[in-house]
């Protein structure tokens, strides 16, 4: 089929994918001067009277439920249009290709990087979950890496998605085999659940390049997924860590009383894994997954969305440092804050101990409030070894307006109840 020159407004650059009812086309939109993704139906999938009416439902689907779910790791839907002979929706463009060239033998990607990528997944399909849709079609093919070699994704084509809060029925064979679950392989009510088991499979493909129920034919796959237990990844790679093998099993229990019952408990689960021993992250970069699962359980930042933990992640830069170390100096300019995420630090002024920072605090925000760089009042020294999370001013700027709101009322909450403490010493001099 020859390229188009144009879609509506679109200029058609190039065909970036194809399958046996759609192609996905790179285009360039001329109106907001940036590249999009348009995916359009085939028109022979249109003419059929049955089968075109169930792909512009689907189509619309995709614009109606993608389009309503804001979040950083959910792919944007941009435009629509669904007619009688012409039907299409447009995406950003998200050029790192898709989860299944690291599915396969030899490209599988690092633990680290494999944890990253499926704790980010939990994450925007617990924020699509919280607005009552479910997935359905969760597989490597739908799920977009921002750069080929990164973690950045984006979940995409919601499609075949169900909104669990008014949906009372589904139709009945949409999704993918190999990633369906027992339930939807049985036609049975779905829920968030599925999505659970679906992600475990994309993860046991991702640990050993192989699907954990494969036959010569649907009938007989969808047989084992129903009934054969799953084998354990670390039973065809042997260097799969324990705690990752606790996951996926736990996801993909058959059971859905014994599946992960929230995206919380996926979530968390992943990050404890950071920490066992037996998988190496190593000491030089610290993983979104952990800066996310710090910052979420820090009292500061408990009223911002995930969205916007995901906007801190970008603008803050994360480091150690040794005992002795001089974090903030007196009587010097600065135009950052300083959050201690580990260890502790003293604050001191002129030598004299002010105060005793522990994980979690914050301090130099008051040169956020100055119009100028401010001027350190004080000093700041690590006590212990610490980890410590830096927002320079600027960096502040060029977060959204709700995360810098979060931002500024957190910091009136802290220099409030540093005033009333500090007032109470005074009192009791």
């Amino acid at each position: 089929m020859p390229l188009p020159a144009r879609l509506g407004k679109y200029e058609i650059r190039q065909l970036i994918g194809e399958g046996a009812t759609s192609a996905v086309y790179l285009a360039w939109d001329p109106f907001n001067q940036r590249d999009v993704a348009i995916k359009q139906l085939h028109p022979e999938a249109l003419s059929n009277c049955e089968s075109g009416r169930l792909y512009r439902h689907l189509l619309q689907n995709e614009a109606a439920f993608a389009g309503k779910l804001v979040h950083p790791h959910i792919v944007q839907i941009l435009d629509a249009v669904v007619g009688e002979d012409m039907a299409y929706i447009v995406m950003e463009y998200v050029p790192g290709g898709t989860l299944v060239e690291l599915a396969r033998p030899g490209r599988l990607p690092a633990f680290d990087r494999l944890i990253e990528i499926i704790f980010k997944c939990t994450r925007a399909l617990d924020y699509a979950f919280r607005q009552g849709v479910t997935h359905r079609d969760i597989k490597p093919a739908n799920i977009l890496l921002a750069t080929p070699d990164g973690t950045d994704i984006r979940i995409t084509d919601f499609g075949a998605a169900l909104h669990t809060a008014s949906d009372t029925t589904q139709v009945a064979g949409v999704g993918s085999p190999a990633y369906m679950s027992p339930q939807q392989v049985r036609e049975m009510p779905l829920d968030h659940r599925t999505d659970i088991y679906s992600l475990g499979v994309v993860m046991f493909q991702l640990l050993t390049g192989r699907l954990p129920f494969e036959s010569d034919n649907n009938y007989s796959l969808l047989y084992r997924i129903a009934n054969e237990p799953a084998p354990l990844p670390s039973a065809l790679r042997a260097d799969v860590p324990e705690p990752l093998d606790a996951i996926v099993r736990r996801a993909m229990e058959k059971d859905l009383d014994r599946r992960y019952q929230t995206w919380a408990e996926f979530s968390h689960d992943l990050a404890l894994a950071f920490r066992n021993r037996s998988i190496d992250v190593g000491h030089q970069r610290i993983p979104d997954t952990e800066k996310f699962e710090t910052l979420r359980g820090m009292p500061f930042f408990r009223e911002f969305t995930d969205a916007e933990l995901w906007e801190v992640i970008a603008l803050s830069q994360w480091s150690h440092a040794q005992p002795g170390t001089v974090l903030m100096k007196e009587g010097e300019a600065g135009n950052h804050v300083c959050f201690l995420a580990a260890g502790e630090a003293r604050v001191k002024k002129r030598g004299r101990l002010l105060n005793v920072l522990t994980a979690g605090e914050c301090f130099g925000e008051v040169a956020l409030f100055s119009a100028a760089s401010g001027v350190r009042s004080a000093s700041v020294e690590a006590e212990t070894d610490v980890a410590i999370i830096t927002i320079r001013a600027r960096a502040l700027q060029r977060a959204s307006n709700t995360c810098r709101m979060h931002f500024y009322k957190a910091f009136l909450e802290v220099l409030a109840t540093r005033l009333s403490l500090a007032s109470a010493r005074i009192a009791n001099l």
